[in-house]
């Protein structure tokens, strides 16, 4: 039931991180704050194909 998600800056829009989900649980995006090494600060990123 899990799977692969890739997580986006909304900042500089680049594809930093990925994850695993259960779809099921959670059906809507996900939003966490992650350090982008682009921008170099922590920054919202939420979730893509």
């Amino acid at each position: 039931m899990s799977d692969i998600i890739t997580l986006v800056c909304q900042e500089c829009k680049q594809r930093n991180y990925t994850s695993t989900k259960n779809k099921k649980n959670t059906p809507d995006k996900i939003e966490l704050s992650k350090y982008c090494r682009f921008c170099r600060k922590h920054t919202a990123h939420k979730e893509s194909k």
